[in-house]
C-alpha cells in the first residue's frame, strides 16, 4: 500500500483508502460519524483523486515569475503530492526547496530565514506555518501577499501586506481579515490586480512628470518675462494661465491616469519600497523639458519678431498690435509644447516609442482633441478676454512645428546616458526590487547539486565495480591455485599408477620365469633318475 500511495502521490493524486466492517444493526444505530471506528476494517483498495489545476494557473504563475513575484505553495497535502502539483503548476523549480511544516517549525529562527529564501512548497502545514512564513519574509524586507479561504487563514491574511480571500468559498472571517476579496475565486484575478496596481502607480508618476514640467516652465517664464518687460507684464496673462492650469490639472489627469494596464507592466521587477516617487528618469525628463521650454519661449520673446517677420517701428520695437501677435504666438507655442510633451509623459522609462498603445486609450485621444479645439477657440476668438488675436495659417503652422520639438528633445533625453549626469547633481537610486534568490541562480544551484550527486553516484558504482573485480580476482587466484594442485595430484597419481603397473608387470614376468625354471629342473631330474 505504501508503494501504491507513493506512486499516486508522484502523479499529483490525493489518495483515499476504502474499507468496511460488518456490524450489527444495534451497533449501527449508535454509530457516530465524527468517531468512526478505525480498527478491524477490511480494506477494499486505495483510490487516487485528481484535483486538476484551474485554467490559466500555469500561465499566471509564468507571468508572475516574469514580473519578479515569487509564488509559494503552502498546503496540507502530502509532500509528494504537493511537490507534484507544484511542478505541474510551475511553482517548484529546479533547486527550489520543498519541505513539510513540522520540519520547518523544528528549524531555528536563523535557519528558517535562510530556508524561506528558497522555500517554494510547504506541505503538511498548519495555519501557524503560514504565519511564520509571512513573518520571516517581512523581516527580509519582502512585500507579502497571502491567499486563503478558511477561518484559520485569518491571522496570516491580517499579517500580510495584501490579503486575498475567496468570495465564493471563503468564510466571513477570512473576508474580514483580507484586504481584497476575489469574487470569482480565480488565481488569475490576482495577476489582474497586480497589473492594475502597477498601472495606477505609473499613472500617478506620469501625471506628476507632466505637472511638474508645466509648473516649472510657467513659473520661471512668467517671472523672467515680467522682470524683463518694460511694463512689468508677463508674457502669459492671468486668464491664459488659468487655461494652462486647466490643461495641466483636469485634462492631463484624465488623459494620463485613465490608460488601461498593458502586459508590458509585467515585464519588469516590482518597485522597491525605498524607491522615490520621482525616479532618475523622471527628473531627467522634467528638468530637461523645463529648461528647453523656458529657453524656447525666452528666445521667441527676444527674437520672435525677426523669426516671424513681424514689422518693427522706427524705434526698432514692435507696435502694440504686433506685440500682441507675438505674445499670442508665444502662448500658442507654450500650449503646444505641453500637448506634445504629454505624449512624452506617457512613458516614464527609457522606452523610445511614446506612441505605443496610444490608440488603446480613447480618453487620451479625446482629451487631446478637446485641448486642440479649446486652443483654436481661445486664439481665434478669445479676443480681449484672453488677450489674443487671430493668427494666420502660416503662423499656426510655425507655432505647431516649434511646439512639436518636445518630441525629439524627449527622445534625446531618453538616449542620454546616465553616466553623463553626476550623482552629486542627480543621484541614481536603484528602483527595482530584486528577488531574494533569482530563478536563474536557483536553477544553477539545482543543476550543480544534481551534477555533484550524479558524480558521487557514478563514483560509488565505479568503486563497487572495482571492489567486485578485486574480489573476483582473488577468487580466481585461489581457484587457479587449487586447480594447479589438483592437476599435480592427478599427474602424480597417473605416474604412480603407471609405475605401479610396470612394477606389477615386472613382478609377474619374474614369477613366470621362476615357475618355468622349476618345471624345467623337475623335468631334467626325473630323466636322470631313469
Amino acid at each position: 500500500f505504501d508503494q501504491i500511495i507513493s506512486s499516486y502521490a508522484d502523479k499529483a493524486l490525493r489518495t483515499i483508502a476504502l474499507s468496511y466492517r460488518d456490524i450489527p444493526a444495534s451497533e449501527f444505530k449508535k454509530f457516530n460519524d465524527e468517531d468512526a471506528p478505525d480498527e478491524k476494517l477490511i480494506c477494499l483498495g486505495v483510490v487516487g483523486i485528481q484535483d486538476p489545476l484551474r485554467p490559466g494557473v500555469v500561465e499566471s504563475v509564468r507571468d508572475f515569475a516574469k514580473a519578479g513575484v515569487t509564488v509559494r505553495m503552502i498546503t496540507g497535502d502530502n509532500l509528494q503530492t504537493a511537490r507534484a502539483i507544484a511542478k505541474n503548476a510551475g511553482i517548484l523549480l529546479q533547486g527550489g526547496l520543498a519541505m513539510t511544516g513540522p520540519e520547518f517549525r523544528a528549524l531555528s529562527k536563523v535557519d528558517q530565514t535562510e530556508a524561506v529564501k528558497r522555500l517554494q512548497v510547504l506541505a503538511r502545514s498548519s495555519p501557524t506555518d503560514k504565519t511564520i512564513v509571512v513573518r520571516r519574509l517581512q523581516e527580509l524586507g519582502e512585500i507579502v501577499a497571502v491567499t486563503g479561504d478558511g477561518t484559520n487563514d485569518g491571522p496570516a491574511l491580517k499579517m500580510a501586506d495584501v490579503g486575498f480571500s475567496m468570495g465564493i468559498t471563503g468564510t466571513e472571517v477570512a473576508k474580514e481579515a483580507s484586504a481584497i476579496v476575489l469574487m470569482d475565486d480565480n488565481f488569475s484575478s490576482i495577476l489582474k490586480s497586480l497589473m492594475w496596481g502597477r498601472a495606477v502607480n505609473d499613472s500617478v508618476r506620469k501625471f506628476l512628470q507632466f505637472q511638474l514640467t508645466v509648473n516649472i516652465t510657467a513659473v520661471v517664464l512668467s517671472f523672467i518675462s515680467a522682470v524683463a518687460s518694460d511694463d512689468n507684464q508677463s508674457v502669459l496673462s492671468a486668464v491664459q494661465l488659468l487655461w494652462v492650469n486647466l490643461i495641466m490639472d483636469t485634462l492631463a489627469a484624465l488623459a494620463l491616469a485613465t490608460e488601461p494596464p498593458s502586459p508590458d507592466v509585467l515585464k519588469r521587477y516590482p518597485t522597491s519600497k525605498a524607491a522615490p516617487l520621482i525616479n532618475f528618469n523622471m527628473w531627467k525628463m522634467i528638468l530637461g523639458q523645463a529648461i528647453f521650454q523656458i529657453a524656447i519661449n525666452l528666445a521667441l520673446l527676444k527674437y520672435g519678431a525677426q523669426l516671424f517677420h513681424l514689422p518693427l517701428n522706427r524705434d526698432g520695437k514692435l507696435d502694440p498690435e504686433n506685440l500682441l501677435v507675438l505674445r499670442t504666438m508665444i502662448f500658442n507655442v507654450f500650449v503646444f509644447l505641453q500637448v506634445f510633451n504629454e505624449l512624452n509623459c506617457r512613458r516614464i522609462d527609457d522606452t523610445i516609442n511614446v506612441f505605443k498603445n496610444v490608440l488603446n486609450n480613447k480618453i487620451f485621444i479625446i482629451v487631446q482633441f478637446i485641448v486642440l479645439a479649446g486652443q483654436i477657440l481661445i486664439v481665434q476668438w478669445g479676443g480681449q478676454a484672453f488677450k489674443t488675436v487671430p493668427l494666420t495659417g502660416q503662423q499656426w503652422l510655425l507655432t505647431v512645428l516649434i511646439g512639436s520639438l518636445s518630441l525629439p528633445v524627449g527622445l534625446f533625453l531618453r538616449l542620454l546616458p546616465a553616466k553623463v549626469i553626476p550623482d552629486a547633481v542627480m543621484p541614481q537610486v536603484p528602483e527595482e526590487h530584486q528577488p531574494l534568490v533569482s530563478a536563474a541562480r536557483m536553477r544553477w544551484e539545482g543543476a550543480s547539486k544534481q551534477v555533484i550527486m550524479q558524480g558521487k553516484f557514478f563514483e560509488a558504482i565505479h568503486k563497487k565495480k572495482n571492489a567486485r573485480a578485486q574480489h573476483q580476482g582473488s577468487k580466481a587466484t585461489v581457484r587457479s591455485g587449487l586447480s594447479g594442485g589438483l592437476a599435480k595430484d592427478t599427474l602424480w597419481k597417473k605416474a604412480y599408477g603407471a609405475a605401479k603397473t610396470q612394477l606389477d608387470n615386472n613382478k609377474s614376468t619374474t614369477t613366470n620365469n621362476s615357475t618355468n625354471n622349476i618345471n624345467n629342473n623337475n623335468s631334467s631330474g626325473s630323466g636322470s633318475s631313469l
